[in-house]
């Protein structure tokens, strides 16, 4: 069995220390430099897909910060791979409706002209009382005056209200009822 000292549970040397400053600075300034090439869609509002890379982006940063086996420029490549494929992902999204689907999934109606959808409620796991909160802070007190409550992709709730002028929705277009 290996006995562990108690000195070496808080300090394991100047080498240690002086390592993970110095990496843990370029590491940090590799990621902001790719970050600022790879644009704000990187860091835009997050679907389940943007989440995962920001997630991995975090894990790779540490592990390069703790990790005494990875090199930095084994780390700058992980960066670059992810955003890399974030980047073809993304691009790939905005030109074809599969891809865009696959990644970023498809808004859905919650409520329709102050009515709840109960499938629709079911199959996105919401519950009613979140979807009134979200019309409260939308500034509505009546359901009534609501033509839709849409879950985005990015799991925000967006709050259309009724127009008197407008006959439909075209805001709505592109959302489908949830489950169907």
């Amino acid at each position: 069995m290996t006995e562990i000292k108690l000195e070496h549970l808080f300090f394991h040397g100047w080498d240690n220390l002086s390592r993970t400053l110095i990496v843990g600075v370029l590491a940090y300034v590799t990621l902001v430099i790719f970050l600022r090439i790879s644009g704000k869609r990187t860091l835009s509002k997050m679907n389940a897909f943007d989440l995962v890379v920001t997630v991995a982006l975090g894990s790779t940063l540490a592990t390069i910060l703790l990790n005494k086996d990875v090199a930095l420029a084994e780390g700058a490549l992980a960066f670059a791979l992810l955003i890399g494929m974030q980047f073809i992902v993304t691009w790939s999204s905005v030109r074809v409706r599969w891809v865009r689907r696959l990644a970023t999934g498809e808004p859905h109606v919650l409520l329709l002209r102050g009515r709840f959808l109960a499938a629709a409620l079911r199959y996105a796991r919401v519950t009613e009382d979140e979807v009134r909160a979200a019309v409260r802070a939308a500034g509505f007190r009546d359901l009534e005056a609501v033509e839709a409550v849409v879950l985005e992709t990015d799991g925000s709730f967006s709050v259309v209200g009724k127009d008197a002028r407008s006959v439909s929705s075209p805001s709505l277009t592109d959302v489908k009822a949830a489950g169907k």
